[in-house]
């Protein structure tokens, strides 16, 4: 029976781990492709057994060959954590550039539909609240979050290229702060961040005041987002992830709570370019995609705290 073939660089990772395990249930043939930079072959080892799934390892900032047919490329190859892009800032930037010139190439001569793992970072620190599709964003390119900002920037401008001048089918995703399992204690966001903390015992570091604002969304209502882009006709980009917005502050008030710690909360300055606030306008999802998230915080944070505690006490035997 004629299968599918999807292929996710940076497969390996938070997200990309995730999507590999909805295209295989979705009935495709997944070649994940990483070079464990950032990603884990923890995130994937559950797949090893899979005849429908093939790991390899490779950097995509140089040629991709897959052989035989492919359908799907699915680009979410990139440092995607602070910690990880300003310690990673060239390899950030080739993988945004480079990288997306690859995976096109591949779509390309595999007259294969090509998905972008773009972020709503290209909004920089926003002058629109909330964030529309519309908005062309607020980006300083010469500061410390530019490197990350000005690449996914640049992928996107390659993506619409590739789709005008050489006909390839491009689908652009604008991800919102997204968390669940198989994310890492230390890459350094503020959900890993503060719940590391709080079962460490630790007092939780806000940067800034804690007034600025994010909007949190569980990684399986992303992936489902995702998935629907992936099969639509939509050609622009689309904001995908959770409208409810939270102040900082607030949010580590809600970890402490949930992780039941006497962890108190210490403040530090606020790092450079920080965005003050963030929430996704999810209209056009709604409308093109028939989407909008179903799992709430409460019980999204729940199933995350719990990943964390094994984690935690996995690193500690």
């Amino acid at each position: 029976m004629f299968k599918p073939t999807a292929v996710v660089t940076g497969g390996a990772g938070f997200l990309g781990s995730h999507l590999c395990d909805r295209l295989l249930a979705e009935g495709m043939k997944v070649y994940c492709v990483d070079n464990l930079i950032t990603g884990n072959l923890d995130n994937i080892a559950h797949l090893f057994g899979n005849e429908n799934f093939t790991y390899i390892k490779h950097d995509v900032t140089n040629f991709i060959h897959i052989p035989g047919r492919v359908d799907y490329i699915l680009h979410f190859a990139s440092p995607a954590s602070p910690i990880d892009y300003l310690k990673l800032p060239i390899q950030t930037l080739k993988v945004g550039s480079l990288g997306t010139h690859k995976a096109l190439g591949l779509a390309k001569e595999k007259k294969a539909r090509f998905l972008i793992a773009s972020t709503s970072e290209v909004y920089g620190d926003p002058t629109i609240h909330p964030q529309k599709e519309e908005y062309w964003g607020n980006v300083n390119p010469i500061g410390p979050r530019g490197v990350y900002d000005e690449a996914k920037r640049f992928s996107e401008a390659l993506t619409m290229a590739y789709n005008r001048y050489h006909g390839v089918e491009t689908r652009i995703v604008r991800i919102f702060n997204t968390y669940g399992p198989r994310m890492r204690l230390d890459d350094g966001r503020a959900l890993p961040a503060f719940v590391g903390q709080a079962l460490r015992g630790e007092d939780i570091t806000v940067f800034g005041d804690g007034s600025q604002t994010r909007s949190f969304c569980y990684v399986s209502d992303l992936v489902d987002g995702i998935f629907r882009l992936l099969m639509s006709n939509e050609i622009y980009p689309v904001n995908i992830g959770n409208p409810s917005e939270i102040t900082i502050k607030q949010f580590a008030e809600e970890v402490i709570k949930h992780t039941a710690t006497k962890s108190k909360i210490i403040y530090k300055d606020l790092p450079e370019d920080d965005p003050k606030v963030r929430q996704p306008d999810i209209t056009r999802a709604k409308s093109i995609l028939g989407w909008s998230p179903k799992v709430d915080r409460q019980e999204g944070l729940k199933i995350t705290i719990d990943y964390f505690k094994k984690r935690i006490a996995h690193l500690l035997v």
